[in-house]
């Protein structure tokens, strides 16, 4: 009777074993299947030493990348432009004369009788040098004066014009040169500063200059851009062309 019940399976080991199964069933039921594009094909073997990875091949170089290209700016400064104002600042050269024997006879002449009256003292005397009409020098417009003597004095510092005659002596004592040489507006001109770019004065020229003005003058001037104080004009055929001051 043992024997029999030894090869019967127990009722209780029977139901854990259907339960179990009961569970595994209903896991897998419970699992969502794959689709086909899920699916992750293997990887391919690579064959031989073909088209190896940078990780297999510590020693190959990676390819080299052109450089980026970038246009060069428009220049901000046109050469051209540079060149064209550098030519436009040339002054011809000239020559600056000290010697009065080596002008023509007339300049001389008028030279020496402007002088003369200035260094008078009497501003009258320099009536009969500064012409009519169409030929009279060229002065300073004052406001409601005609009379060229009468613009000189208003233009003095004292009511007599002594000022303008010694500012006349100065003048007609430094260098002159000739300007527009060979064209109907030639003419003889006192000081030579007034021909002469002031950047281009040497410390001996300077030294002329400021026998006519103060450092500040001299520093308004370079404001400026050239002399601007007094100069005397002479035409070739002695004629006094003018008597001015500024540009």
């Amino acid at each position: 009777m043992s024997r029999i019940l030894a090869n019967r399976v127990s009722p209780v080991r029977l139901v854990t074993f259907l339960a179990a199964g009961v569970m595994m069933s209903s896991s897998m039921a419970s699992r969502p299947a794959l689709a086909l594009s899920e699916l992750q094909p293997a990887p391919a073997p690579v064959a031989g030493n073909e088209n190896p990875s940078p990780a297999e091949t510590p020693d190959a170089k990676p390819a080299e990348s052109r450089p980026l290209e970038i246009p060069e700016p428009d220049p901000l400064v046109n050469k051209a432009d540079e060149t064209d104002d550098a030519q436009a600042e040339v002054v011809e050269p000239f020559e600056v004369m000290t010697e009065i024997s080596k002008v023509p006879a007339p300049v001389a002449r008028m030279r020496e009788l402007i002088v003369e009256a200035a260094a008078s003292g009497e501003i009258e005397r320099l009536r009969p040098l500064l012409g009519k009409g169409p030929t009279q020098t060229q002065i300073p417009v004052a406001a409601g004066e005609e009379d060229p003597i009468a613009v000189l004095k208003s233009l003095s510092g004292d009511q007599d014009g002594v000022e303008i005659l010694a500012i006349l002596l100065d003048v007609l004592s430094t260098g002159f040169v000739l300007t527009d040489k060979g064209t109907p507006e030639e003419v003889y001109v006192w000081p030579y500063f007034a021909a002469k770019p002031l950047s281009s004065l040497t410390p001996q020229e300077k030294v002329d200059l400021f026998r006519l003005v103060t450092a500040g003058d001299f520093a308004g001037m370079e404001e400026f851009g050239s002399y601007n104080f007094y100069r005397v004009g002479i035409t070739p055929d002695g004629r006094w062309k003018f008597f001015v001051a500024g540009d």
